[in-house]
């Protein structure tokens, strides 16, 4: 089995509440009729969430993808999902809690497109 597969089973088993929050809207088809799935391998990545059909990637990120090095490496790996043809949606792990139809809205907005 490739490590990275195994590595996202055992991230879909320890959700963050953020994952889990979201995941209950975009599960079973729930966003725009499309499929999502959480903890997906990508490459040499694994997303929080993504739709194929659409090739929306969506990621959460709390407090240490503010450090420098941390939000390097997301650059980094926005530029290769992007280059991939995935559109890359982030939201901090707040504005979920505190803005979720927000954040729900801007998610189907592009699902939309």
């Amino acid at each position: 089995m490739n490590i990275l597969v195994g590595f996202a089973r055992k991230l879909r088993i320890k959700q963050t509440d953020v994952e889990r929050l979201l995941w209950r809207y975009l599960r079973s088809k729930r966003m725009a009729n499309l499929k999502f799935r959480r903890q997906e391998p990508i490459g040499k990545y694994i997303v929080d969430f993504v739709c194929f059909e659409k090739k929306i990637v969506i990621e959460l990120d709390g407090s240490q993808h503010i450090e420098s090095n941390n939000s390097e490496k997301d650059r980094e790996r926005d530029k290769w999902l992007s280059n991939e043809g995935f559109l890359v949606l982030r939201f901090w792990d707040n504005d979920i809690f505190k803005n979720l139809e927000g954040v729900l809205e801007a998610i189907r907005e592009k699902c939309l497109i």
